[in-house]
């Protein structure tokens, strides 16, 4: 039996991906096979799949960070067929074979049940954009944040991380600050609950290593200069959740804000996160941390057979929300 993949290749220093029909006995290895009903398009699939950054460990390799899909066959208790499931993150689509793919088989401690209050299409429209989203205000609760500490500030707004976060903080009774470049999508923010949406420049931000306190939080997808100056902004033991590079890898701050407002800043892997937490995450936002704009924030869908347009549009900042994909044979 064959089944249709987004497969990528390594040409000499050049990574190339195909549309392709292969076989499971050329699947990772694992003791659940999936066939996958929805999957979706993150930062960090475009950049495997066009090679535009270093995030595949061998090849060739299925590319794509998330699925949601029904069991095939299983060898370990747990999974029967026809449960409904999902994998995000654990590797997947770095060392082993994604889910932009018809079938998947992956090691069974990757997979999770689709949790209660969430259908499998939702939780592909979340994907890893969501969830990392989700972890990040979960990290932020756990250390104290709270809406009276003061508004949360989320670059990257536009981007599938920073939609969920404006989104999930809003209902959570947040102000937030959406900060975004392209202002033709101030409205689309506005729209999924940003009390203010506004480019970093408007922001008016400091230079100095600490500055008068004025957000509560921060959910930062961006990094470099901004994410410094943000620093210096934050209000007493605020959190900043660190997630992205968008602009940079560097970050060029002091200690003021840290020992002297007692400001934590947060890393937030959502690719190792652990499998308790993972689980409690999911469960969480098909609860009280589930979006109540998934219709705003999935911008495009598309089959498996045409992801390959998608890839550069997303990577040159031509997309934003989340793009789901269709996988079903």
């Amino acid at each position: 039996m064959t089944f249709l993949a987004c497969r990528a290749y390594e040409n000499g220093a050049q990574t190339t991906h195909r549309i392709e029909k292969m076989s499971i006995e050329s699947l990772s290895k694992g003791e659940v096979l999936i066939n996958v009903c929805y999957s979706g398009i993150n930062y960090k699939d475009a950049l495997a799949a066009t090679g535009r950054g270093q995030i595949l460990k061998h090849f060739p390799l299925n590319v794509g960070i998330d699925l949601a899909g029904e069991v095939e066959s299983s060898t370990d208790p747990r999974f029967e067929v026809g449960d409904k499931v999902l994998v995000n993150g654990c590797g997947l689509g770095e060392k082993h074979d994604g889910g932009l793919a018809e079938k998947a088989r992956v090691p069974a401690n990757w997979v999770m049940p689709v949790p209660d209050g969430l259908t499998m299409r939702e939780c592909m429209i979340l994907g890893t954009a969501g969830f990392t989203a989700a972890l990040a205000i979960h990290r932020m609760a756990v250390n104290g944040q709270s809406v009276d500490k003061g508004p949360i500030v989320v670059t990257g707004a536009s981007g599938g991380v920073g939609s969920f976060a404006v989104n999930i903080l809003s209902n959570l009774g947040y102000d937030v600050t959406a900060v975004s470049g392209r202002e033709e999508l101030f409205d689309y923010l506005t729209e999924l609950g940003a009390t203010q949406v506004c480019s970093a420049d408007e922001l008016g931000l400091g230079s100095k290593p600490l500055e008068k306190a004025r957000f509560g939080g921060v959910i930062d997808n961006v990094g470099g200069n901004l994410l410094s100056q943000l620093i210096a902004h934050t209000n007493l033991w605020g959190n900043v959740a660190c997630i992205g590079l968008a602009d940079n890898h560097k970050l060029d701050t002091t200690v003021f804000p840290l020992i002297l407002r007692g400001v934590s800043l947060l890393g937030v892997s959502s690719t190792n996160c652990t499998m308790p937490l993972r689980k409690e995450i999911w469960s969480r936002m098909g609860k009280e941390l589930k979006p109540n704009k998934f219709g705003t924030i999935l911008t495009q869908e598309v089959k498996l057979r045409e992801v390959s347009c998608v890839f550069d549009q997303l990577l040159d900042r031509k997309k934003h929300g989340r793009i789901l994909v269709d996988c079903r044979a």
